[in-house]
């Protein structure tokens, strides 16, 4: 019996380890692409004239005169660039939204360290790759494997990879925020989303993604803000001015978001979110 249950779970946790494998490689790619777009710096989506140097022809580029950098140069530089790299990719994703939401919902119970900060992270790190997994499925699809069965090239495939995650942040962007750091810029109105450089759509997306936080955090605040109202007019009432409202009113707090299930509700709405922008 021991046998089959073992060989019935060998399937999932391989299919998972791929599914890993896969995430690390993707983020490989994102990370080039993010490189190339900063360090080569031509709008984003110009297919008719795509970055013909490379990320050599990048590096090359700083030494000012002309001459390729040696290779532990270029080493040096790449390895202090990828420290940049996990915040770029992060901000890059749902990531921000989830974890300022959980934040305020944390700060809305009434609760310091519970749940505690890892806690906090790890379930937005997941809730992001699931929110993410389309993004990660056409980047597998369109770049991932095309360039594994080498019939495209890593500049495509960077490329590929970089598109799906324009894509993404494009729906996520507000005009307005868009429209606000293209006039900081100076910068031309684009034809097509596509043209939107990253150096526009960064700021853009993550401003945006700020204030969309603060939104769904502002109505998750407000039933947590009636009961401490209520009990504060309660104790107020009774004369009991030395309790402190917070004390007596978490445990409703805690049995109101127990009751109607707050955290599949905050979770949902949260992935929800994303699938309606």
């Amino acid at each position: 019996m021991a046998e089959v249950i073992l060989s019935g779970s060998a399937v999932p946790l391989k299919a998972g380890m791929q599914f890993r494998r896969r995430t690390l490689w993707i983020l490989a790619f994102v990370g080039m692409a993010l490189l190339l777009c900063f360090l080569a710096a031509p709008a984003f989506a110009q297919a008719a004239a795509p970055p013909t140097g490379g990320l050599n022809r990048a590096l090359n580029a700083i030494s000012g005169d002309g001459r390729p950098l040696s290779l532990s140069l270029q080493i040096l530089l790449l390895m202090s660039l990828l420290t940049v790299l996990p915040s770029l990719i992060l901000m890059m994703t749902s990531f921000t939204r989830i974890i300022i939401v959980l934040s305020i919902l944390r700060q809305a119970l009434g609760l310091q360290q519970t749940p505690p900060n890892q806690v906090l992270v790890g379930l937005a790190l997941f809730l992001s790759l699931f929110v993410m997994r389309p993004v990660i499925d056409q980047i597998n699809q369109t770049a991932y494997q095309p360039y594994g069965q080498g019939t495209i090239s890593i500049e495509e495939a960077i490329t590929r990879s970089g598109a799906a995650f324009h894509k993404f942040m494009v729906a996520q962007t507000r005009q307005t925020d868009l429209k606000l750091f293209a006039d900081i810029a100076k910068t031309p109105a684009f034809a097509r989303p596509a043209d939107i450089p990253f150096s526009i759509l960064l700021p853009a997306f993550v401003t945006s993604e700020l204030k969309t936080a603060f939104q769904i955090g502002f109505l998750i605040f407000l039933p947590f803000l009636v009961i401490d109202l209520v009990v504060a007019s309660t104790l107020m009432a009774l004369g009991m001015m030395m309790l402190s409202p917070t004390i007596v009113s978490m445990p409703f707090k805690l049995l109101l978001f127990v009751l109607v299930d707050g955290w599949a509700l905050t979770m949902g709405s949260l992935a929800g979110s994303f699938a309606s922008g």
